[in-house]
Order: structure tokens, then C-alpha cells, then sequence
């Protein structure tokens, strides 16, 4: 094992030393399955099981792992390694937001990638090379205020737009965390929901991403010339699309057109915009009235306006990693654990707490993730091409590029080593 990753793991295990009394639990933790990734080789050690809080944390201390997950499965026997014979009782449905799997305008700025094919580099968040088209890529994920915020945005969107009014899902039994990286957690615990099978969580899956969402169904048809709408009387999907258009067409001109004209969004000629613009008022008539429900508008054909409902519905789902909410035998971090790719804790929250949450600059020392903050300084030699800016606590670091020798505050030192992009000397 590398100096860099003793060292890692030197300071985790003090954290879980010091923390041992203030680490939080979860429900049912008897019935529950853990798993864990070490420090010595990133292999998944899991089937793991504790009949006490006092049992886990001890090991939490001598282990002092790089990465602790919980399932969110209840088992009579969670530490048999036959999942079939675990005995399972029913797995609270997850929720996993993570800016790894949407974009966001400033990964352009700091996430990198280099082609193993064919040398290209560049910024932002490919699947291919933009040169040669290679799959076969080596990237460097970052984060910012930014991102962070953006994924905080999903957070509330599932809570407030789908969780609670469409699910009837009490604010009390919504577990939220802060991932300790580049997203959050959301886990609902209901005793109906625990029941669901992959199949129905699917089908809640497609619900709350809009996926699988037929818009001739909700109303969208032609006949003899005439396009018909959506209706406000249609419970669901249909009313959150077009509260979302009467809230578009009260923007600003400049809002609107941004949208209809934006490539990752409707995309629509400047023509085409304004067309659309010149009968916003008309159309919200309509959409007020919601009588004769007859969309025809300048310019507007069917498939244009396919083209943009289908942009609402991206812009009003939600966007989660969808095998997390569908597999019932998921495992997902311990509140409270430390990440091991940034050193951050992974951070409870209440839905209050939510709002104001900073986890780069968080100012409740009993929420802050970054709990390895010191002024004392850490020699570090760079080992990637290039590390992206990083503001921590209101200062800034970076740009570096290879082999520079830098001294950085110990909870930046964490973060450099755990990201894997530096190391001791």
C-alpha cells in the first residue's frame, strides 16, 4: 500500500476514533447488510452483518475502511452470503443524485478527460473521444459550488414536485445525505414502499424521470388540421407540464427564447422562437380557459411541439441513477462514514438543513463534511496531467499541472490524495 493511502487511512481512523460517540445509526441496523471497500485493493467486501452499534464501530476503528455501505434491504440473516438464503424483508426505496450522470455547464470547466487511443484531451463530460470516437477514455471528475448546487436543485425537485404531492409520502419518513462527493441520497423509509418489487419500483422510476411518458395519452393530438393539448383536469404529468409553460411564458423575453433556442433544450430556430413568443399570450389563454384546448399556433406542427414537450418533461423530471431505486439488494454509504474519494463525511440532513447546505464551505460544524480542516500545511507532488481550481472554505487552489510541489492545507491535502491526483512527500 502506497505512503499516501496510509496516510489516508491513518486519519480515517482517527476520525473514527474521535467521532466513535456522535456516529449516527440507522434503523433495523440488525437486519441489515454492509459492505466495505478497503484500502489495500478496491474489491467490494460485503455480506458483512453487526448485532450492535458498539459492534460497528469497533470495526469501523480497526479497519478503518475507504468506503462503508448499508443496505437498504431488511434480511433476517443479512451476513449469509447466499443472497437466498438471507431471508429478505422488504428494501427501502433509494434514491441516488449524482452529477456523474446528468450535465452540467461547468463540467466544461473543470472535469478532463484524455483519449488512450489516440491522445486527445479536452474538458467535459464525454462517453467517447471527440477525436477518434474511442470509447476508451481516462477522466478526472471534479467538483464545484456549482455542480453541488445543481444536484441539491434534483433534491428538492423529487421532494417537492413528485415525493410528497404525487406519492403522499410524509416529510418525516425522507432520509436525505449529502454523498460525501458529487451528489445525494435519498431514502424513503415506508413500510408499503419496502414492499415494492423491482418491477414496481421501475415503474416509479419512469414516473418520476418521465421516461416511457406518452404525450398522446396526456392529450396531445391531431385531427382534421387541429392540434388539441394538454388539460389542466388531467391529474399528474399533464398539470406539471403545463404549469411549467404558464411559468416559462411569464419569464422574461430573454428567458424564453434562451430555452426554446438552447440546443440541450427545445432547440428551435430564432424563427421558430419568436413565432412561439408572438402567441404565448394566446396560448395561456388557452391553457387558463382549458376548454376548447385547441393548440394551433403559428408555425407550431406536430412534431415541433413534440419537440418541445419532450424538452419540459426533461426540464420538470428528475434525474437519478436508476438501478440504485430498482435493485432491492442496493447497498448505499453510512451516514456519517467518511468517502473515501475526498475524504468528506457523508452528511445527514433534515429538509431545512437542505436549503442553506454548502458542502464546500459549510458553517454547522455538526453538518460540515470537511472534517479534516486544519491550517497546518501538507506537502503534496502533483500526478495527473492537470488538477482543476477547487474552492474549500472561501479560499481557492489550482490550477496545477504534473510534477509541481505544492503545500495546501491539510483538508485540501485529503482531498488531492483521496482524488488520487497527488501524493505525500
Amino acid at each position: 500500500m502506497t505512503s499516501s493511502k496510509i496516510f489516508l487511512q491513518r486519519l480515517f481512523k482517527a476520525y473514527y476514533q474521535e467521532k466513535k460517540s456522535e456516529l449516527p445509526t440507522i434503523n433495523s441496523l440488525q437486519q441489515r447488510e454492509f459492505g466495505f471497500i478497503p484500502w489495500e485493493k478496491p474489491m467490494m467486501i460485503r455480506h458483512v452483518g453487526f448485532e450492535s452499534e458498539e459492534e460497528l464501530k469497533n470495526f469501523l476503528i480497526e479497519k478503518s475502511p475507504r468506503h462503508v455501505y448499508a443496505s437498504g434491504s431488511l434480511y433476517n440473516y443479512p451476513e449469509n452470503q447466499d443472497m437466498n438464503q438471507k431471508e429478505y424483508k422488504g428494501c427501502d426505496f433509494l434514491i441516488d443524485i449524482d452529477v456523474d450522470h446528468f450535465y452540467t455547464p461547468c463540467k466544461e470547466n473543470h472535469d478532463l478527460w484524455y483519449c488512450k487511443s489516440c491522445g486527445a484531451k479536452g474538458k467535459g463530460m464525454v462517453n467517447t473521444c471527440k477525436k477518434c470516437g474511442s470509447p476508451k477514455l481516462s477522466t478526472l471528475t471534479w467538483i464545484c459550488k456549482r455542480c453541488l448546487n445543481e444536484a441539491k436543485k434534483e433534491v428538492f425537485k423529487v421532494i417537492n414536485h413528485f415525493l410528497v404531492p404525487d406519492f403522499g409520502i410524509e416529510e418525516s419518513r425522507i432520509k436525505c445525505a449529502f454523498s460525501g462527493h458529487r451528489g445525494y441520497h435519498v431514502k424513503l423509509e415506508d413500510e408499503k414502499l419496502r414492499m415494492l418489487s423491482s418491477e414496481k419500483r421501475r415503474e416509479i422510476v419512469d414516473y418520476l424521470t418521465g421516461e416511457n411518458l406518452t404525450l398522446e395519452l396526456l392529450g396531445l393530438n391531431e385531427k382534421g388540421g387541429v392540434i388539441y393539448g394538454l388539460s389542466k383536469s388531467n391529474i399528474g404529468w399533464s398539470r406539471k407540464i403545463l404549469q411549467f409553460i404558464e411559468d416559462l411564458l411569464n419569464k422574461s423575453p430573454s428567458e424564453i427564447k434562451a430555452f426554446l433556442t438552447d440546443k440541450r433544450k427545445v432547440g428551435f430556430s430564432a424563427n421558430i422562437a419568436d413565432a412561439f413568443m408572438r402567441n404565448g399570450n394566446h396560448l395561456l389563454s388557452v391553457i387558463y380557459k382549458d376548454e376548447t384546448n385547441i393548440w394551433n399556433i403559428e408555425h407550431m406542427t406536430m412534431s415541433r411541439w413534440k419537440k418541445f414537450l419532450e424538452a419540459v418533461v426533461k426540464e420538470i423530471s428528475v434525474e437519478i441513477d436508476q438501478p440504485v431505486s430498482i435493485d432491492i439488494h442496493r447497498l448505499i454509504r453510512y451516514p456519517g462514514s467518511l468517502h473515501g474519494k475526498t475524504g468528506f463525511k457523508v452528511s445527514e440532513l433534515s429538509h431545512e438543513q437542505l436549503e442553506d447546505f454548502d458542502p464546500l464551505n459549510e458553517n454547522d460544524e455538526t453538518l460540515d463534511p470537511i472534517v479534516f480542516e486544519s491550517d497546518n500545511l501538507q506537502k503534496l507532488k502533483i500526478t495527473v496531467p492537470k488538477v482543476p481550481i477547487i474552492t474549500m472554505k472561501n479560499e481557492t487552489y489550482g490550477p496545477y499541472t504534473k510534477d509541481a510541489i505544492i503545500e495546501v492545507p491539510n483538508h485540501v491535502a485529503v482531498f488531492f490524495l483521496s482524488k488520487e491526483v497527488a501524493i505525500t512527500i
